[in-house]
């Protein structure tokens, strides 16, 4: 009869440790800060939820380590008025608990504004380690969009670096195809921080083409992204205004092609450019005319 009951208690999970005596109806005040039952249907799902894609495989996982073992880990829910509750985090566990028939779950209750509600929704879903990158990313951007949060402060908040949050923000940079690949599991963010160093969507649609066509690794996406780096041409330095009104003169004697290069001590140079031995006589013929 005891092994009866200790697997009865087992199965009931975190349920079977909370104190039943607090009857949330009559003493709604008195759950605030605490764990308690509750039940299902005054649980409202959370408007703010910032996560878009929930695994089935995964829910049904849960569910039978659920079936057999009760909830282990309370969700968190904050307090909407003496009957009504409205879900921060832990949209899985309800998940899972319903579809084994619960109607209670253990919930950790507390007072949150719309605000509030969100920052935690958003902060504890960071911290899941299966997030794909993107929903990272974009858990990131509503910190700063909707919450005015800086990286700064987003780095005290989910105890990331500061340049591990901007890695993960440059992400959005990535066309949509690209970033939806990586949601997916097509690519890994490893790819996505080499691909996201090229300007032109169209030329990281291209990479990323070639990647999934060839199974190419992260080291070798990034040799890619070096070579598709357009290279960026040398520009001259203006000249100075002391300079600039002699320059058409020295092109009238050797050519639009002549330059004047300054620099910041007000040194510099005049740079004559030829391109085959014929014209290097034809200059050295205006040289000695000028003589």
């Amino acid at each position: 009869m005891a092994k009866a009951n200790k697997r009865q208690a087992l199965g009931r999970g975190l349920s079977a440790l909370l104190d039943d005596s607090i009857n949330v109806n009559e003493s709604s005040n008195a759950v605030v800060g605490s764990v308690v039952e509750l039940s299902i249907d005054q649980i409202e799902i959370n408007p703010f939820q910032p996560r878009t894609n929930f695994n089935q495989e995964a829910i049904e996982d849960l569910a039978t380590s659920i079936k057999t073992l009760g909830v282990i880990q309370p969700i968190t829910v904050r307090k909407i008025d003496d009957k009504s509750f409205q879900l921060v985090s832990g949209e899985r566990r309800l998940r899972a608990a319903q579809s084994v028939g619960l109607t209670t779950i253990p919930s950790f209750v507390r007072i949150a504004d719309d605000q509030e509600s969100l920052e935690m929704a958003l902060v504890e879903n960071i911290q899941r380690e299966d997030l794909d990158p993107i929903e990272i990313a974009l858990s990131y951007q509503r910190l700063i969009d909707e919450i005015g949060l800086t990286q700064e402060q987003m780095s005290d908040r989910v105890g990331k670096k500061r340049s591990t949050i901007t890695n993960y923000l440059r992400l959005l940079r990535l066309d949509p195809i690209i970033q939806t690949g990586m949601r997916d599991g097509f690519i890994s963010m490893g790819h996505g921080r080499a691909l996201v160093t090229i300007e032109s969507r169209a030329d990281q649609l291209a990479v990323y083409e070639k990647i999934l066509a060839k199974g190419l690794s992260v080291r070798a996406t990034e040799q890619l992204t070096k070579e598709n780096k357009p290279t960026t041409p040398k520009r001259t330095p203006p000249a100075n205004p002391y300079t600039e009104s002699k320059l058409n003169i020295y092109k009238k004697i050797f050519g639009d092609k002549v330059t004047i290069q300054v620099n910041s001590k007000g040194g510099g140079q005049i740079v004559v450019p030829f391109s085959s031995e014929k014209e290097f006589q034809k200059i050295t013929k205006s040289l000695q005319s000028e003589d």
